[in-house]
């Protein structure tokens, strides 16, 4: 499911819109384009593990909305995208998650977290 980014509204700052987002979705991408037409590369490795794993997630294209671009980034301290969060938790850019991936660990993680993932 991808999420539209949360328009600009005077009473909600961006780390305000990035925080109702991760907050209300069990696993979020922040991602260069869409699951379905990522726009980079990193981005397309982390979709193709999610969708490998059967993860059920929601997506914001930073790519449309320049304040969530530069937001999500500072929202973490974080210097690149994409950004994974797993039950409102940052878990981790494309090599993070490409390394949790192939150990096994990002399987066992979302498993913790309550994640359903493919049998």
């Amino acid at each position: 499911m991808q999420i539209e980014p949360l328009r600009k509204d005077k009473t909600m700052e961006v780390k305000d819109r990035i925080a109702k987002t991760v907050s209300e979705n069990d696993v979020v991408l922040y991602m260069k384009g869409t699951p379905v037409f990522p726009q980079c590369g990193f981005s397309s490795t982390v979709v193709q593990v999610l969708d490998y794993l059967g993860v059920e997630y929601a997506s914001v294209n930073v790519l449309e909305d320049p304040e969530i671009r530069q937001g999500i980034k500072d929202y973490n301290n974080w210097p690149t995208i994409p950004q994974l969060f797993v039950k409102g938790e940052f878990t981790g850019g494309c090599d993070i998650i490409r390394e949790m991936f192939e150990s096994g660990e990002l399987r066992a993680l979302l498993a913790e977290k309550g994640v359903k993932t493919a049998a």
